[in-house]
């Protein structure tokens, strides 16, 4: 074994499934495309948006994003941004253009790791309670409470009675939270299987994104069918009027990025916005659910 072999994180479990376990369609797509080439055959566009486009039209968003804040700051609303959606999607990538430019003072993450014991005694929204947003912020959730819906539920980590019980209750929750005047847009990005896995692999050959995986996304790598079940029941269960699920469909992270900040800055009404550059997302890779 090389040297590169052996400073693969869980000894090269995701190269291992790439040369054997892999669906022969991903493998292939993987082996026979170039490196801005779009690997999902579905998607509209066939390369990435050119760098330049992407990064002029980003700079005019982040502006309209600090200026969303200000409002926010002004006004003392309240907003959660609920980021969800397939391992390797591209949602630690969209935050971090969401909140670059931003006043971190009222602008935060929250990315929860596992339940503590104490926890998991709880009511299962109330370690999420605390981190919603107070008068004048903006929270960014990089996973939520959908963990139930999905991931947990993948991988037996909760069971059906509990899951149904979230399910019971989730919206009723969101309609609270709305109700009280919080501005809740959850966002839901989607990623073809073969981009998933070129991007895992690209992980696991860079030192500087190893830290970015975990058993749990090695294990999933076989959980495809599974996640996708889970995927469209929680659609199914929580996609309301007062709490819509927005898709973005992130092969292209750029176009992705692009269109999760114009989704968001489309639901929020601060009186300062340049309609011109806070336009709609680009319709073709997002809108509701049937895009995931």
């Amino acid at each position: 074994m090389d040297q590169t072999e052996i400073n693969k994180p869980f000894d090269g479990a995701i190269s291992k499934f790439f040369e054997q376990d892999a669906p022969d369609e991903v493998r292939q797509t993987i082996q026979n495309a170039t490196k801005n080439t779009i690997l999902n055959g579905t998607y509209p566009y066939r390369k990435r948006m050119d760098r330049k486009d992407y990064e002029e039209t980003l700079e005019d968003l982040q502006v309209e994003l600090v200026k969303m804040q200000s409002w926010a700051q002004e006004s003392g609303a309240r907003i959660a941004v609920v980021f969800e959606g397939r391992d390797a999607a591209g949602k630690g990538g969209t935050i971090k253009r969401f909140r670059e430019n931003m006043n971190p003072r009222t602008t935060k993450v929250v990315a929860l790791s596992k339940p503590t014991e104490t926890e998991r005694s709880q009511w299962y929204f109330q370690r999420y309670i605390s981190h919603l947003p107070s008068a004048g912020q903006v929270v960014l959730f990089d996973r939520s409470w959908y963990n139930r819906g999905v991931v947990e539920h993948v991988f037996g980590f909760c069971t059906p009675r509990q899951r149904g019980h979230f399910f019971a209750q989730v919206n009723e929750f969101e309609d609270m939270l709305q109700d009280d005047g919080v501005i809740l847009i959850k966002l839901w990005l989607t990623v073809g299987r073969a981009e998933q896995l070129r991007r895992f692999l690209d992980r696991e050959s860079d030192r500087l994104k190893q830290w970015k995986l975990s058993g749990i996304d090695v294990k999933g790598l076989y959980k495809w069918d599974d996640y996708t079940a889970a995927i469209r029941e929680t659609f199914d269960r929580s996609n309301t009027s007062h709490a819509p699920w927005r898709v973005v469909r992130s092969d292209d992270k750029r176009r992705a990025r692009l269109a999760a900040i114009q989704t968001v800055l489309g639901e929020i009404p601060y009186d300062t916005k340049d309609l011109n550059v806070a336009t709609a997302p680009d319709g073709k890779i997002s809108g509701g659910p049937d895009l995931a």
